[in-house]
């Protein structure tokens, strides 16, 4: 494990579609498959029906724990990095963070105004990441949390607007790279750690940054490294 560790954690939530929400209720612990996002602080957000019993047990008890899982290196499921966050839960009422966990889950449009649903955020209180067999660190909230990027975030627009607009071969290519489909795909969040590529109904892709960054000009340094490589790659 190295001093990058917050970082790889990151990667890991912020990559995620999916991951296991563990609740308890009157001592009795209760795991359920959810629908992850990220804030640009870090935080998850969890787009949740008030009839499904996590939730029931998250309005009585807030605290909770979320497992983000990779891909193995091999048969052996233990050489998957993998990361459980502990941390608090509760429901916000937040137009532009909604907007964001819809741009990672597009096909959730169709239930995304129903009266029943509301966003969630759970705020880590620390976390345990596994980097495969036997490798295994505690992370702190702090050593959790991305780097400030109040720049970054007030950019964030004028950025998905650009590259949309402007270069739409680049992010093309990138999606491609990363596995996607024939499509549309566009430029939907960017936030210190990467940023999210979305096309029609499908779960959105995560390009991950070589390092964290805090400034446009610095994801612009990002995005044109992704497109050639993508290009090299692509011949």
């Amino acid at each position: 494990m190295t001093e990058d560790d917050g970082f790889a954690a990151r990667r890991l939530i912020r990559a995620a579609r999916s991951a296991t929400l563990a609740t308890e209720a009157e001592g009795q612990p209760f795991a359920s498959l959810v629908t992850p996002a990220t804030a640009p602080d870090g935080s998850v957000l969890l787009w949740l029906s008030s009839l499904s019993e996590h939730t029931r047990q998250l309005r009585r008890n807030g605290r909770c724990a979320l497992l983000f899982t990779g891909a193995a290196g091999g048969p052996n499921p233990q050489t998957a990095p993998r990361v459980t966050v502990t941390g608090l839960a509760e429901v916000i009422e937040d137009p532009a963070l909604k907007s964001r966990w819809l741009a990672c889950h597009p096909y959730a449009a169709l239930y995304a105004d129903f009266a029943d649903f509301a966003l969630w955020r759970v705020q880590p209180g620390g976390a345990l990441l596994v980097g495969g067999f036997a490798r295994a660190r505690r992370l702190s909230a702090a050593e959790l949390a991305p780097p400030a990027a109040e720049s970054l975030l007030a950019a964030e627009s004028d950025i998905l607007g650009h590259v949309n607009a402007d270069h739409v071969d680049a992010v093309m290519a990138i999606a491609a790279a990363l596995g996607g489909g024939a499509g549309e795909w566009r430029l939907v969040t960017v936030d210190a750690d990467g940023c999210d590529l979305a096309c029609e109904e499908k779960p959105a892709l995560r390009l991950a940054f070589r390092a964290p960054v805090t400034t446009p000009s610095a994801v612009r340094d990002e995005l044109v490294w992704a497109a050639r490589e993508a290009r090299a790659k692509r011949g």
